[in-house]
């Protein structure tokens, strides 16, 4: 019984472990969403690490039956021994005393007591293996789940960061494909952004242009003239309302 569940159990931690490292370990899947898979992946180990424990506990529950079987095999062989002891003190004083008939009888007692005591101490014999056994598979099971426990708790820790670099990647992606966009066109008929830009410069260019030739030409200085002329009109004119109104 202790050897099929020492096989079970490291049947079962060889299982985990590859869990807990393969998942997070293997290939990425193009056809289903990462944060779906590290989920995924993080739930299933938690599942395995509680079948771990359950495992723990029923190899602990079975060396625990194994030391009070022993315990009680231990009482009942020390109670052997007394009755062993004291039928062949009986049968001595019953022989003491001429008894021959009741000395016989005791002696018969101690020999069927005899026989049951070397069976009992058979079975304490075995029982000691077992508890032997089944302590050592007890530590063994108690390291493999505190061990399991840390590694579990490091891919939760893990687990956050994975989601902030897989939430960063996905932006930097769709940044990646805004700039592409920039710089391809998405028909015939609709300009690039460099296409567009390249107008806007051409077109405050031919602006910028003109408003030089009209600054330069005759006309534009006979509006200058104008203008100018207009202006000291209007000036002379308050001064002659400022003189006829008395003010300097």
């Amino acid at each position: 019984m202790i050897d099929r569940a020492t096989r079970l159990w490291e049947s079962l931690t060889s299982r985990v472990g590859g869990l807990i490292g393969g998942r997070f370990g293997g290939g990425p899947d193009d056809k289903t969403d990462p944060k779906v898979q590290l989920e995924q992946a993080i739930a299933e180990a938690q599942h395995q690490h509680k079948r771990l424990k359950d495992q723990a506990a029923s190899v602990i529950a079975n060396q625990k039956q194994a030391e009070i079987r022993l315990n009680t095999k231990m009482g009942e062989l020390e109670k052997l021994n007394r009755n062993t002891r004291q039928a062949l003190l009986m049968a001595s004083d019953a022989e003491k005393s001429g008894d021959e008939a009741t000395a016989v009888q005791y002696d018969h007692a101690a020999e069927t007591i005899a026989d049951k005591l070397i069976s009992v101490e058979a079975d304490v014999e075995s029982l000691k293996t077992m508890v032997l056994e089944s302590t050592q598979a007890t530590d063994q099971a108690k390291a493999a789940v505190k061990t399991n426990s840390r590694l579990l708790q490091e891919k939760l820790a893990e687990r956050s960061k994975q989601l902030s670099q897989l939430e960063q990647a996905k932006m930097q992606e769709e940044m990646n494909a805004a700039m592409a966009q920039l710089s391809e066109s998405v028909g015939d008929d609709v300009p690039t952004y460099a296409e567009v830009e390249a107008k806007i410069e051409a077109r405050y260019a031919r602006a910028m242009a003109a408003a030089e030739q009209q600054e330069t030409s005759p006309e534009h200085r006979i509006e200058e003239i104008e203008e100018a002329t207009i202006t000291a009109a209007a000036k002379e004119r308050l001064a002659d309302l400022r003189a006829e109104l008395g003010l300097t």
